[in-house]
């Protein structure tokens, strides 16, 4: 499906640049990982809508690997206390 010559899946990855451009521009940490994860799963679904899986696995991979860091320093990582 195309939508001005455009189809789906380059909307798809379009938006997630664009996302994660933006996050780029964040000044607060916290919203800077919150709005890079929302691109990062864009560009999964990105990669799982390219036409043949040997093309969007290294996309998918990358961006599962930086969402899982983005996750972990966002909300499993502990404050740490200085000294």
């Amino acid at each position: 499906m195309e939508l001005f010559g455009i189809t789906i899946t380059e909307y798809v990855g379009y938006l997630a640049s664009i996302m994660v451009l933006i996050s780029f521009t964040m000044k607060d940490v916290k919203k800077l990982r919150t709005v890079n994860m929302i691109g990062c799963l864009l560009f999964v679904a990105y990669g799982f809508l390219m036409p043949t899986l040997r093309i969007g696995l290294p996309i998918i991979i990358t961006n599962v690997a930086i969402f899982c860091i983005n996750f972990y320093y966002s909300f499993l990582k502990t404050k740490e206390v200085k000294a």
